[in-house]
């Protein structure tokens, strides 16, 4: 049996979506910038991809940019409205957990002339507000902020925190990281007081090397490519038509029976949890204090529907992780991104995690197409392989 527990990193794509990008690729190939009957076909396709994603944002469909997926889409909003607002202030604010593709951009920009803070997040992975708000300066002019984190599934009040920082600086940007979280939840930006939101394809069966950056026609944000002054000046390059119109149908997909998906995630993550803690030295991350006993849906709900972290004492995740693959189930140490430059966790470290369980972590991770057979499975392989694998560590 295979069971792929590793969907935060990427998830399959669906088959709507490859028949979608085959006939794309084979039959309606041109160049949506061709003026020709063949180029008309294919900016139809990107306009759909727009319109669908415009859609499920309730914004227009203009201020949706394609691009080629979350990394990309991050270091435009931060580069680009960090260039394009300078005069303005170089104060730029984040978290201690954010992905490395809001973390290093920032890191580029502090040393080219821009002060960065961070905000402490608290045992959960949730932003300290008293400390956000401590932070605010007069030339501050961004604040990012990931929704869900791609570790441990923590979730932010956007919508309270973008509100009360607008009330408290009104021209202050605000940027998200929506990348665990489209699809997931419902995401309006302009209700949500969000200038920025930033999406990836293959987080939501699309295809990988598709994303995109809401950005709010009121926000001027400078480009970081050049070129063709395609997609009203702010990407060139000529568009991935295939991706772009895979990404639509993927979007389309998600939020069909959107609720009961959602509620089918969190039965699943509230069996594995209440299963998985019962294992001797296991302990779950990123929950409330308040759920460590009972592990409440109300509580769970206060974290993301997909992504679980557990660490395992005295069991080195790599380890752990190739022996459930060779059990066929597959999940994670950690962030995809992150594991061919190891390194210790930033979103570990910044909830304090005891230096013991930092090498001793796994994620889980499902999507909408994850079953109960699957995770009965896993938690079965668990449960044989964990005591062998700690006397082998013992010796």
């Amino acid at each position: 049996m295979e069971v792929y527990l590793d969907n935060a990193a990427t998830t399959k794509t669906s088959d709507q979506v490859v028949q979608k990008m085959l006939k794309v690729l084979s039959e309606d190939y041109g160049n949506p910038s061709s003026l020709h009957r063949i180029g008309i076909k294919a900016e139809q396709y990107m306009k759909e991809a727009a319109n669908i994603l415009a859609n499920s944002l309730k914004v227009e469909p203009k201020e949706i940019i394609f691009t080629s997926g979350g990394t990309e889409a991050n270091n435009l909003a931060l580069m680009g409205t960090a260039l394009a607002h300078r005069r303005r202030g170089k104060h730029i604010i984040t978290t201690r957990i954010e992905h490395p593709s809001v973390h290093q951009p920032l890191l580029y920009l502090e040393d080219n002339g821009f002060e960065i803070d961070f905000i402490p997040v608290d045992e959960t992975g949730r932003i300290i507000k008293d400390k956000l708000f401590d932070l605010i300066k007069e030339d501050t002019i961004l604040v990012s902020m990931m929704y869900v984190n791609n570790e441990i599934g923590s979730v932010q009040e956007i919508t309270s925190l973008c509100t009360e920082l607008k009330q408290k600086k009104k021209d202050l940007i605000t940027h998200v990281d929506a990348v665990q979280a489209f699809g997931k939840y419902r995401i309006y930006p302009k209700r949500e007081n969000i200038d920025l939101l930033t999406i990836s394809g293959h987080k939501i069966h699309g295809p990988k090397g598709s994303g995109a950056l809401y950005v709010n026609d009121k926000i001027k944000i400078n480009p970081i490519v050049f070129g063709g002054g395609h997609q009203r000046g702010i990407r060139s390059g000529t568009e991935n038509v295939p991706a772009i119109a895979g990404l639509g149908q993927a979007v389309l997909e998600m939020y069909t029976d959107y609720d009961s998906k959602v509620e089918k995630l969190y039965h699943l993550k509230q069996k594995f949890i209440k299963e998985v803690s019962a294992l001797e030295g296991a302990s779950i991350n990123g929950l409330p204090k308040e759920c460590t006993s009972e592990f409440e849906m109300e509580q769970i709900k206060k974290t993301s529907p997909h992504i679980i972290s557990v660490s395992f004492q005295g069991v080195r995740a790599e380890v752990f992780l190739h022996a459930l693959e060779d059990k066929g189930v597959y999940v994670s140490s950690g962030s995809a991104c992150s594991s061919h430059h190891p390194q210790p966790s930033v979103t570990l470290t910044a909830i304090h995690l005891p230096a013991e369980l930092m090498d001793s972590t796994l994620r889980i991770s499902m999507s909408f197409h994850t079953t109960e057979e699957e995770i009965d499975y896993a938690l079965q392989q668990m449960k044989e392989l964990l005591p062998m694998l700690r006397r082998y560590s013992r010796k």
